[in-house]
């Protein structure tokens, strides 16, 4: 799966859940996230630490073990109210009475298989539920947070407001999700669930061990706080030792926080986030005298003034823009030191996508689940900014370097990206995987932190079966039925459904940051 995970595949759902909890006992050094699946693991790995042979080794030698990792997790209860939009039609599919479905719904005991689709969205299998439940024809646009579903053999409740198609047959009141707890994630992989009446108390399990614990979540009487949406204040407000810095005028199309991301995380359904173009954050914050992980802004096409509310240092890097400051040039790629009430002006870029505007001192956020950086997809993090907020910036650690001059590149209109054979490249036609080479592909409008979508030839598919869901990275080509790839990006969900036919080297991925609408791309084999 690229140069930086393996996919370990296993015959069924089961032996996903088995595979992943022995190599979830004991991983070794360098294996950085394992995401189970329906009918794999995901293992991720740091390149600079272990290799892809010694991962695999790890993975064949441990995955045959007899072991006692996958024990049963502890049990919560879930308070459901049965009241959802499909519930009658449910029944009616299934040819049960709905209070049947309801009752065999509550009486199964379920277990998470996997996370993944957002963060904290639990897949919950149950050996008591003999049902196989189709997904909607056409998935909502909206499905309220703490919806209860079912879709296949699945049932699962939303942790916040996300498209969908499961079929809805109830909801609740728990905190599936909460980036600021210790345990961010109420349901995690392994966890047995039970769904109970909103008017249950809080009761003992007959089947729990000496040492485990009931929980029931979501009553109308419990002290559990209201579910999160997972979104921060649309402010960023004085964190620790920070002071004001910059105050947002036009903020253009999009401006977000972002750091070099959230690793670890995946098998929690939280994606990596952080810079789309980690070269230039690098970049900017050594022209700052900062740290490389400090946070700056990232900001979408330009077209962005700030004015300062203090003395101090920046750096622009990224795409070919013109910066001003009170209307006069200044270099990109250099150390700028702005005074008080001074305008900054990045004007709308003429070539690239994405820049990078760094504050000496790092740009002061509360970080959620070990990230300042904002996930556009799972609303994690700062809210993208708005005129008139507030920057902060903390305290500096370094000194300002004298730069006489960068050397940078503009961003090509046409991008060669170089392309390594995806896991199921085998699920399409040998002409398909030659039209991917052959073919220059245009970039779509359909473009943003998650991924980009590519227009060019269809690939056609020798398989016309439904991929059981599989872990997904960054730079990873799925192919929609559509036969068109789009290409994940660091807000991309951590699971996905459609056939991999290639995946992109994660050190290529900073230069896909900066192609915009109408930008074309080349693959190469590597």
């Amino acid at each position: 799966m690229g140069d930086t995970a393996l996919l370990a595949e296993v015959a069924d759902l089961a032996a996903a859940v088995r595979v992943h909890a022995a190599l979830a006992a004991d991983p070794p050094d360098g294996v950085d996230d394992l995401v189970p699946a329906a009918r794999t693991v995901l293992v991720a790995f740091d390149p600079q630490r272990t290799s892809a042979a010694a991962v695999a080794a790890w993975v064949r030698t441990t995955a045959i073990r007899d072991s006692d990792a996958a024990a049963p997790g502890p049990l919560v209860e879930i308070a459901t109210r049965y009241h959802g939009a499909d519930l009658d039609d449910t029944a009616q599919l299934l040819g049960i009475p709905v209070d049947e479905l309801v009752s065999r719904h509550r009486a199964a005991e379920w277990t998470v298989a996997f996370t993944g689709f957002a963060p904290g969205f639990a897949y919950l299998v149950s050996a008591d539920w003999p049902f196989d439940v189709p997904r909607l024809d056409r998935p909502r646009l909206r499905v309220p947070a703490g919806s209860v579903g079912l879709a296949g053999a699945f049932s699962g409740a939303y942790p916040r407001d996300t498209p969908g198609g499961w079929r809805l047959i109830g909801s609740t009141d728990a905190a599936l999700f909460d980036p600021q707890a210790a345990d961010p994630v109420l349901l995690p992989p392994r966890t047995r669930v039970r769904f109970v009446p909103l008017r249950d108390r809080v009761r003992g399990a007959g089947r729990q061990g000496p040492h485990e614990s009931t929980r029931t979540i979501g009553r109308a009487d419990a002290t559990t706080p209201p579910p999160r949406s997972g979104s921060s204040p649309r402010v960023l407000p004085p964190v620790g030792e920070s002071r004001p810095a910059l105050r947002i005028v036009a903020p253009g199309p999009l401006v977000t926080v972002q750091d070099l991301g959230r690793s670890g995380r995946a098998a929690l359904g939280v994606a990596r986030s952080g810079a789309l173009d980690r070269g230039a954050l690098r970049i900017a914050n050594r022209l700052v005298g900062n740290d490389e992980s400090a946070a700056a802004l990232e900001i979408t096409l330009g077209a962005f003034s700030a004015r300062a509310e203090d003395d101090c240092w920046i750096a622009v890097t990224g795409a070919l823009a013109e910066v001003r400051v009170d209307g006069r040039g200044v270099s990109a790629y250099a150390p700028v030191r702005l005074t008080k009430g001074a305008e900054l002006t990045i004007d709308p870029a003429r070539a690239g996508l994405r820049l990078i505007l760094a504050v000496r001192g790092g740009v002061a956020a509360e970080p959620a689940l070990g990230s300042r950086s904002t996930d556009v997809l799972a609303g994690l993090g700062p809210a993208p900014l708005r005129a008139g907020e507030l920057v902060h910036a903390g305290a500096a650690t370094g000194v300002v370097p004298v730069v006489d001059g960068f050397p940078w590149s503009i961003p090509p209109v046409v991008l060669e990206v170089g392309l390594r054979p995806g896991p199921r490249a085998d699920w399409f036609a040998p002409a398909a995987v030659d039209a991917l080479i052959d073919a220059t592909w245009t970039v779509t409008t359909d473009i943003d932190r998650v991924g980009i979508r590519l227009d060019g030839p269809v690939l056609e598919r020798t398989r016309p079966d439904e991929l059981p869901s599989e872990g997904m990275r960054p730079g990873a080509l799925q192919v929609p039925p559509h036969g068109r790839p789009v290409i994940l990006l660091a807000d991309g969900p951590v699971t996905g459904g459609y056939p991999v036919i290639g995946v992109i080297p994660d050190a290529v991925l900073d230069a896909l940051a900066q192609v915009r609408p109408g930008d074309r791309v080349r693959f190469r084999r590597v």
